[in-house]
């Protein structure tokens, strides 16, 4: 590098190149409008290009700052005068002028009534100048059109080296925490999360679903306070480190935040989208001594926010410290990996009988792992982890793996297999089953769809249930009344077969309201000709009931327990 004394010298003398019109020439080839604000008179001055930006029917409603203001979509993004306010509380300053603050914001602009332009978004970045008193004397800046709501963020990190948005945010509490360590002082830090973001993805599309994010983050940055700071975590969480040295005042403060984006709906280039964030919080470092401790707690906090409500706060607690928890169950994933590549996973077949004569119809196969120390592990242990840790398709690959082979084994042999909702589109599980039904076994299987989660598109699993028909297989809905399932989207997907969720089953007979529910269910299925199975039956009195409502097959304790072997079957399975 050159020294500074021989550095070569930046120019400063005027030169034609930088004359004012030139300047104003160069603005308007980047397509942005010059404007000025003063408050006295709330007179609003554009530069000449300001059609080409706003649009001439917007003309009429540009010269004054309440007039423009009314331009401005409810819920859009903060205007021009609360970006500039919101400002004050940041240390962004241009040049030496202490009475001057950046700012910008996003928002759109409607039509006036009659108009037959679309609504526009712009992005508003300028200079905002104040008196002594803090009060706002006028606003110099840039406005742009945008095709979608996108705001350009400023840059609030300017080391050499870039840093991602959680690096940085991982940076700012680390500074509070030595802060607080070293001045005994605390501070609220808080993660917000846009709830369903997902949802909006698939209604809306990546665009408005990025607009949402955008339009969130400066409605929560609006509400910053002096010294607070706000980061974000990833893409549709960010990070509020707070002035609050308890609960209750983080509880207070976070309410501002909440009522800032769920009370009204953000207004994007789709129309409104109903939107809402939820919060978990904490106070550190009496709650949380490092970052990671932070992260991990107030991750903690949100979810059970969720789970509780959704638009609401939740505070971490040391009940809510499920490190202990999460290290097991990682664990235990771990079995579960291992089991799968050791091949110590197992099947039990349940028999399940016809109603009428009890005779064993076919049987349902259970998945069984087997540790390392030899316990077995059933499925109600295994099934909740593996949904958690992403291993339920390979669990479904080898359960029907497993069955498959059973039936090549026994001819005479009828099963039923679990699937998740997930899992029945996976292109290795459809091979399994594809390569099985060549071999005629088709006839002799029954897919049982699981309902742990959601079925996201009923259209693809009514496809997908087609298709098991085409190969000759039958199709059950699983523990029916606890998942998700309605009965006009069974009457859609065409499934053969109904299994009752057993906590409905083995109390009937001593509850008046299950009995009631359960007749409905065996009533509506028959109308729809599609089979039943009840499962957890107990004792006689209960199957006796339960053939009496139409119940075609029973499953549980009455006909048999899960078993290793296999009872054949009396009789070949009806199809």
């Amino acid at each position: 590098m050159p020294r500074p004394e021989t550095a070569a010298q930046i120019d400063t003398g005027v030169d034609a190149t930088l004359l004012p019109e030139t300047v104003v020439g160069a603005v308007h080839a980047l397509g942005k409008t010059a404007y000025s604000w003063t408050l006295d008179d709330d007179r609003l001055r554009w530069s000449s290009n300001v059609a080409d930006v706003l649009g001439r029917e917007r003309l009429p409603a540009a010269g004054s700052g309440a007039d423009y203001h009314a331009l401005i979509e409810a819920g859009s993004g903060a205007s021009r005068r609360e970006a500039a306010l919101a400002a004050m509380q940041f240390d962004m300053v241009p040049g030496l002028d202490p009475s001057a603050r950046y700012f910008e914001t996003v928002y759109c602009l409607a039509l006036p009534p009659g108009g037959r332009q679309r609504r526009l978004w712009v992005e508003d970045r300028g200079v905002a100048y104040f008196d002594a008193a803090g009060t706002l004397l006028r606003v110099e800046g840039f406005l742009r059109r945008l095709s979608v709501g996108r705001p350009v963020r400023i840059a609030m990190d300017l080391g050499v080296e870039p840093k991602t948005d959680r690096q940085r945010l991982a940076g700012l509490l680390e500074e509070h925490l030595a802060r607080g360590f070293h001045e005994d002082r605390e501070f609220g830090f808080a993660l917000v999360g846009i709830d369903q973001l997902g949802t909006l993805n698939d209604a809306f599309g990546f665009v408005v679903a990025d607009e949402v994010i955008d339009v969130v983050w400066l409605r929560l940055r609006a509400q910053l306070g002096e010294g607070e700071e706000i980061a974000r975590f990833s893409g549709s969480k960010f990070g509020l480190l707070l002035r609050a040295s308890s609960g209750e005042e983080l509880s207070g403060a976070m309410r501002r935040f909440l009522a800032a984006v769920n009370l009204t709906a953000p207004r994007t280039s789709a129309g409104a989208v109903a939107v809402t964030i939820s919060a978990g919080g904490l106070v550190a470092p009496r709650q949380a001594r490092t970052v990671s401790e932070i992260f991990s707690h107030a991750q903690d906090a949100l979810q059970r926010a969720r789970r509780n409500a959704r638009g609401s706060l939740e505070l971490f607690s040391p009940g809510l410290d499920r490190a202990a928890e999460r290290h097991a169950n990682v664990r235990f994933a771990d079995e579960i990996v291992r089991a799968l590549g050791q091949d110590r996973v197992s099947l039990a077949f349940q028999p399940i009988a016809r109603g009428g004569s009890r005779d064993i119809a076919f049987h349902e196969c259970l998945a069984r792992i087997t540790g390392r120390d030899g316990r077995v592990f059933d499925g109600g242990t295994v099934i909740p982890t593996a949904d958690r840790f992403g291993l339920t398709r390979l669990l479904d690959c080898r359960s029907m793996t497993l069955a498959l082979a059973a039936l090549r084994d026994n001819p005479g042999l009828s099963l039923s297999v679990n699937v998740s909702p997930t899992s029945i589109h996976d292109a290795t599980w459809r091979q399994i089953v594809e390569e099985g039904t060549q071999e005629g076994l088709g006839p002799r299987l029954i897919v049982e769809i699981t309902e742990s989660s959601s079925i996201p598109d009923m259209d693809a699993m009514g496809s997908r249930i087609a298709w098991l028909h085409g190969l000759g297989c039958r199709v059950a809905m699983d523990d029916f009344g606890v998942g998700y399932t309605s009965f006009r989207n069974l009457r859609s997907l065409h499934v053969d077969m109904l299994k009752i969720d057993g906590s409905f089953i083995c109390t009937m007979m001593q509850s008046e309201d299950d009995r009631s529910f359960v007749r409905m269910l065996l009533d509506l299925a028959g109308q729809l000709g599609i089979e039943t199975v009840a499962e957890w039956v107990l004792d006689e009195d209960t199957g006796r009931q339960l053939v009496e409502w139409g119940c075609t097959y029973l499953q549980g304790e009455l006909i048999g327990l899960p078993a290793d072997s296999l009872v054949p079957p009396e009789g070949p399975f009806e199809v």
